[in-house]
């Protein structure tokens, strides 16, 4: 039987097996010889032990496409970045790290604005302009914080989303106050008694220390909410490389006269010339040379 790691927690993992449920595992010993540890988001076969009391051991981890450090996730197919269209006001920096990160670790990105019944129609073009060029998917919703939303509109905003996550293992990050909490409950209301169900096993508060966490919101469509999203660094790369992870800058009509060009304080810059004259967005750009300066920051280290 094969299935997929949604929690591991004190040497316990819990798989989804679709159309069955989730089974608490122990990982065999084989994988300590190996030095092979399971991650969340594994895809793995296990014997069952007991199916009543869904137990089972995990017999072998299948091969993973793709690794990510932290949170510490396997196979994940995209990443949704949540920040409020205002209240509170995007922290692009912050957002723009994110967007480099997983462009690093090759991980498709969707940018959702979130509250966009907060703004007029000229904020939130602004917001989809500064990203347009970016490479990512943008898109403005509003999850219906207030008890008295409309319905309609928050199956619209359900419907907008699932159709993106459906069939995909989607990695859900974002700053505290931006309502990611309130997707999580639209998209998986049942999240909160999961995670009750798995520490009750455990004899632990579920508030207790924050795991990495998948849920499944339908047939082989999984959501991972990741926590400590404000500290994110750069990834481990050289200043002059961080170029090419802004696809604004790759453009193959720009033109610098140094092939070296890190596009801060070189003449006869292709890139500046483009934030000049409006093509590049002055914010992502701002917001480069924000990455720029972390990255030195750590070399230095």
């Amino acid at each position: 039987m094969t299935g997929k790691i949604v929690k591991g927690i004190a040497g316990f993992y819990y798989v989804h097996v679709p159309n069955k449920g989730i089974y608490e595992c122990k990982a065999k010993g084989i994988f300590r010889n190996r030095n092979e540890k399971p991650l969340v988001g594994d895809k793995v076969e296990l014997d069952i032990l007991d199916d009543n009391n869904m137990t089972g051991n995990i017999t072998s981890i299948l091969p993973r496409f793709n690794r990510l450090v932290r949170p510490a996730v396997a196979n994940v197919d995209q990443a949704v970045v949540v920040f409020a269209v205002t209240d509170p006001e995007p922290n692009f920096h912050l957002l723009d790290c994110f967007l480099v990160r997983m462009m690093y670790e090759e991980v498709p990105v969707i940018i959702c604005f979130n509250k966009d019944d907060l703004a007029d129609e000229d904020r939130i073009n602004e917001l989809l302009k500064i990203y347009e060029k970016s490479g990512c998917r943008v898109l403005t919703i509003n999850t219906g914080v207030t008890d008295d939303a409309d319905e309609d509109a928050k199956k619209d905003c359900y419907d907008k989303l699932y159709g993106l996550l459906e069939g995909k293992t989607t990695v859900l990050a974002g700053p505290s106050g931006v309502g990611k909490s309130s997707i999580m409950n639209m998209l998986c209301p049942e999240a909160n008694a999961q995670t009750g169900v798995i520490s009750e096993k455990l004899g632990r508060g579920k508030h207790t220390t924050r795991h990495s966490e998948i849920f499944c919101i339908g047939g082989d469509s999984y959501v991972m909410d990741t926590p400590g999203f404000s500290s994110l660094t750069p990834p481990p790369i050289e200043a002059s490389e961080l170029g090419k992870y802004y696809n604004e800058f790759t453009d193959g009509d720009i033109c610098c006269r140094f092939l070296s060009c890190i596009h801060k304080d070189e003449p006869d810059c292709g890139v500046k010339e483009r934030v000049a004259d409006g093509r590049i967005s002055s914010v992502r750009y701002e917001g480069y040379l924000y990455i720029l300066e972390e990255i030195k920051k750590q070399k230095k280290w």
